[in-house]
């Protein structure tokens, strides 16, 4: 992945920390919303073992409310400041759907990688914008709006297939349009219920055999915390578990709440895989 002049080696899995500048946010011990409250997470992260940074400024948990464009940008730009402060030139993405938000990330902060929800499906704009200023595009699957998703999860067919056919679509369009570097994120909790989030998991090495590095979030999420019967502030111990299988299947970057713990999973299996290999 290209950014800021230098490439960054995704063969060496990396762990993209979240900054949530919101205060709904599905798990509360994300939600950073001062300019302090973003340094000393930040901080910590580093410390941890971050080697990216999520920055966002409207929650996209099921049924959110909509944020106006101007106040998710006034999120975003103290977010991306803050961790400039403590991280320097640390990659960051900005997490937003919105075209003018990831125009004005890119141009006040220099190369950025976009994160959209909706792969340019709900502000077309924003894959001009990634096109235009040539930075990474982080491409999710997802129907819908955060509001509406989990109203959209009947497919015909499995799930892999049909987040498979998607991207292999989306893809190309994104490729036409002048996008060149492109990251998938199959979008696990949007627009999938319980089972098909787990069938989604069982099929993760064919997305991973795209050809595009691919990112994983599960932390915290609901296909952990409503089958153990927990809250997302008890599914760390799922998160680690599904973060090692999403590793095993090939998977490039883990979308964190928690980073040590994640880092920790990623050295594991760097140890575990030189083994695999030696086999």
């Amino acid at each position: 992945m290209k950014l800021n002049g230098r490439v960054v080696d995704l063969s060496e899995r990396q762990v993209m920390t979240i900054i949530n500048v919101t205060e709904d946010s599905f798990y509360d011990g994300s939600r950073t919303f001062t300019a302090d409250e973003i340094e000393r997470r930040a901080a910590s992260a580093v410390e941890a073992g971050a080697s990216i940074f999520d920055v966002g400024g409207y929650s996209s948990r099921p049924g959110a409310d909509d944020v106006p464009m101007e106040e998710e940008w006034r999120r975003v730009d103290r977010g991306i400041a803050a961790v400039r402060r403590v991280a320097g030139d640390m990659p960051v993405s900005v997490d937003t759907f919105r075209g003018e938000v990831a125009r004005r990330a890119v141009e006040n902060f220099g190369d950025i990688i976009i994160n959209d929800i909706s792969a340019g499906e709900i502000d077309p704009s924003i894959v001009d914008v990634a096109a235009r200023c040539g930075v990474p595009y982080i491409a999710m699957h997802m129907r819908g709006t955060p509001r509406t998703m989990q109203s959209m999860t009947g497919y015909e067919g499995g799930i892999v297939d049909a987040v498979y056919g998607y991207f292999e679509q989306r893809c190309a369009f994104l490729r036409e349009r002048g996008v060149e570097n492109i990251v998938l994120d199959p979008g696990f909790g949007f627009a999938k219920d319980l089972q098909q989030n787990y069938e989604l998991m069982a099929g993760l090495h064919r997305i991973c055999a795209m050809g595009y590095p691919v990112l994983v979030g599960v932390s915290r999420k609901s296909m952990i915390y409503r089958l153990t019967g927990a809250t997302p502030a008890e599914a760390l111990a799922g998160t680690a578990a599904l973060n090692w299988e999403a590793l095993r299947q090939g998977a490039s970057i883990l979308r964190v709440h928690d980073t040590r713990e994640a880092a920790d999973v990623v050295k594991m299996f760097g140890l575990y895989r030189t083994y695999c290999s030696a086999e």
